[in-house]
């Protein structure tokens, strides 16, 4: 009886800390081990990530330290000059891209400031072009405030949102004139779990990801409905699952649903022309261009986003009826344990926790669907050391008579 109580006391303290939010961000490393780890499922998706630049990146300008309110690392293309980007936009004009984005944030050294004229000219080419920018939470209290456009649509609670309330770095003003911006802030520095949406001085705008795509899938902001912690609504029905913070669960690999070339690989199919290239199909998709070798970026996270985007092809938790069904035999297990030996109680908890990654492993590669791993391998190991802990109950061997031989003869 005291096994069976035992057990439901720890079944329902498992299932309330089950939809816990601290858990569920806690288990956010179970997670993130088995998307680092899961090749991402889908078709081709249009995208396609020209990586300039082949040489380490180091910035040869002292750059002031980032303040208190930055948090993002020092992307920008400052060891890339402005006539690797002008050949890059010269390549791909020929083929009519709908959008360009560009990751690293354009900000020269003094001695390329004669190459920016022939950077700006092709730039002007571009038929839309998505510039990188970085917000800040401790603005220059004497620049003036920076009017950035938001989402009409929204609803929920904003406090959660990454909050921020002035521009730190963006490109120079005649660039900005002939481009969007987007915004590279990685409040986490996740590569899993990616902002979708910034709290800026009240008004709720897109990251740099989900400005690309809706400017790529020519969609308007107005019609656009947000609902924090819930979805973003697209028309046509399309939903994109968030969390509180305004975030998305992303494959880091699901960059590779995409193209990638190199700079050189660029230049070289552009000036031979042939009839089936594999540029004829730039002008349906999006191009994005990064600096692969920068050391401080996190590898791919924007390209794997906007690829999740345009795949439609979300992770998702499982139902809770999950939960309770695990913990429910965890505790059935668990009542039993108490008698089998200790070494069969180890191997039956290292099988168990080997078996449920396993298949938490096959649930998210076939079907994006990922299942909790604190709580029900938690509950099991718990169990397992009471379990192991449990005084087991000695049988004494019962007297036996033995008959006397009989008298030799």
């Amino acid at each position: 009886m005291q096994r069976l109580l035992l057990a439901i006391v720890i079944v329902l303290a498992a299932l309330l800390l089950a939809r816990d939010p601290y858990v569920e961000k806690a288990d956010g490393f179970f997670l993130d081990w088995l998307l680092r780890n899961t090749q991402a499922s889908g078709e081709h998706v249009p995208l396609t990530v020209v990586e300039i630049g082949a040489a380490p990146i180091v910035e040869t300008q002292p750059t002031p330290n980032p303040p208190v309110g930055s948090s993002t690392p020092q992307r920008d293309a400052a060891a890339v000059s402005p006539l690797e980007f002008a050949l890059f936009f010269q390549a791909i004009l020929d083929f009519k891209p709908t959008i360009v984005a560009v990751e690293p944030l354009l900000k020269w050294r003094e001695r390329d400031r004669d190459q920016e004229q022939v950077f700006l000219d092709q730039a002007m080419r571009v038929p839309k072009l998505l510039l990188s920018a970085e917000l800040t939470s401790t603005p220059d209290p004497d620049a003036p405030p920076t009017e950035i456009p938001g989402f009409i649509h929204v609803s929920g609670r904003r406090g959660d949102l990454p909050t921020y309330t002035g521009v730190q770095r963006q490109p120079d003003e005649d660039l900005r004139l002939v481009s969007l911006l987007g915004y590279i802030n990685l409040p986490g520095e996740s590569a899993t779990r990616v902002p979708l949406l910034f709290n800026y001085r009240g008004e709720v705008i897109p990251a740099f990801a989900l400005q690309g795509f809706l400017t790529w899938a020519r969609i308007p902001m107005s019609e656009v409905q947000i609902q924090i912690g819930s979805h973003i609504a697209l028309p046509g029905g399309r939903r994109i699952p968030i969390d509180w913070e305004g975030s998305l669960m992303v494959n880091p690999n699901a960059s590779k649903l995409g193209r990638r070339f190199s700079l050189n690989e660029l230049l070289l199919l552009a000036q031979q022309r042939q009839q089936n290239s594999p540029l004829q199909s730039l002008r349906d998709e999006l191009i994005l261009a990064r600096t692969p070798t920068n050391p401080l970026a996190p590898p791919d996270v924007f390209a794997a986003t906007i690829a999740t985007l345009q795949s439609n092809h979300f992770t998702r938790r499982v139902s809770v009826i999950f939960d309770g069904a695990v913990i429910l035999l965890i505790a059935v297990l668990g009542s039993r344990a108490v008698r089998a030996s200790r070494v069969d109680l180890l191997l039956g908890l290292i099988a168990f926790t080997a078996a449920y990654c396993l298949s938490a492993f096959i649930i998210i590669s076939h079907y994006a669907i990922w299942i909790p791993g604190l709580v029900p391998l938690g509950t099991a190991w718990l169990l397992g050391i009471l379990a192991f802990a449990w005084p087991r109950s000695k049988h004494r061997a019962e007297a036996t008579e033995i008959a006397a031989s009989p008298p030799a003869p």
